[in-house]
């Protein structure tokens, strides 16, 4: 039997219909899988890891409700480590216990890595969809939403202090349309903890990734891998990482019909992320350099450059009050 050589374009579209097939099969499992036991037993040491390396601290929790749907909106870095989310999961944990649910939006892919899909499934994790998202909502409980995805979370590191959501606007529409209270949330420090050298966006669309639900086919530089594409993570650096709640927006004033109105879409999303950049550049000017803030906080040097990795020490007065696991000082 002769056998029949495929042209690079029929590799590609095999592949590409193979991936296609298992993300399918992930997303037509059964969405919500939280369980309580596995995230009181798992959750707090990923927790506490994330703290000893990155000397993680949550700030505003007060701001998030006791009960109710709500929906919390947060940047989205680090890659596909994401320590920043792991900080705030184990802080809201930790303050509202585990009866107080919340869902994180996932991409589908996230969920089919074998071990690491079913981990986040047992947290809480569900796939990014807007049927799922309102399912949650309606049984009370908060989402959390990256609505930045991919693109934010491989940003080039020059843009590191940088809100991009890519123009979504589908958590704005969900938001307005539910009428749930929409709080924003902002870290700072965890794109540190990384150097993306490029997005890929060019290698991304000649891969045909967009039927994958991607833009991008990433570059990092690190150890041990120097320059690597984005299946050969380098080592996170330690990057001392901020998480900070906000206080709610409020489009209150909006009836659900506002969800189809572009102008009103619009404005609330230049509202929020105007926001959640104003309170990312305090951030960076409080912490410039978290890499070196985290090390000097490592070494004991703390006391000799202050606490913002060799810049002038502030007033403690001038800081916003931290809520939820703050790290012990070093």
């Amino acid at each position: 039997m002769a056998l029949t050589l495929l042209s690079p374009g029929e590799l590609k579209d095999r592949g590409l219909d193979a991936l296609e097939r298992i993300a399918a099969r992930a997303v037509a499992e059964e969405a919500f899988q939280r369980d309580p036991a596995f995230i009181e037993e798992r959750l707090p040491l990923l927790g506490k890891l994330v703290d000893r390396y990155f000397a993680s601290e949550v700030r505003g929790l007060e701001h998030l409700p006791e009960e109710g749907p709500f929906l919390l909106v947060a940047n989205h870095s680090g890659g596909f480590l994401m320590p920043d989310v792991w900080a705030l999961a184990s802080a809201m944990l930790e303050r509202f216990g585990v009866d107080r649910v919340v869902y994180p939006l996932v991409f589908d892919f996230a969920l089919v890595v074998p071990g690491f899909g079913s981990t986040l499934r047992r947290l809480g994790a569900i796939p990014a969809s807007v049927a799922n998202a309102e399912r949650a909502l309606a049984e009370g409980a908060g989402v959390l939403v990256y609505p930045g995805g991919d693109w934010e979370a491989y940003r080039p590191w020059t843009q590191r202090n940088r809100i991009d959501f890519h123009d979504h606007h589908g958590f704005v529409k969900l938001a307005l349309r539910e009428g749930v209270p929409v709080i924003p949330a902002v870290s700072h420090g965890s794109h540190d903890s990384l150097i993306v050298v490029t997005r890929g966006e060019d290698i991304g669309r000649a891969l045909g990734l967009e039927r994958l639900r991607a833009q991008i086919f990433p570059f990092t530089f690190g150890v041990p891998f120097g320059l690597s594409p984005i299946f050969l993570p380098n080592l996170p650096y330690p990057a001392k990482i901020v998480v900070e709640v906000l206080e709610p927006v409020d489009w209150s004033h909006h009836d659900p019909g506002a969800a189809e109105e572009p102008d009103v879409v619009h404005g609330a999303y230049e509202e929020i992320t105007g926001r959640m950049q104003g309170a990312l550049n305090r951030l960076v000017a409080e912490r410039p350099h978290p890499v070196a803030a985290r090390l000097a906080d490592a070494s004991g040097l703390t006391r000799v450059f202050g606490r913002n990795g060799g810049d002038a020490e502030r007033d403690p007065a001038d800081q916003p009050p931290a809520r939820g696991r703050t790290p012990e000082p070093r």
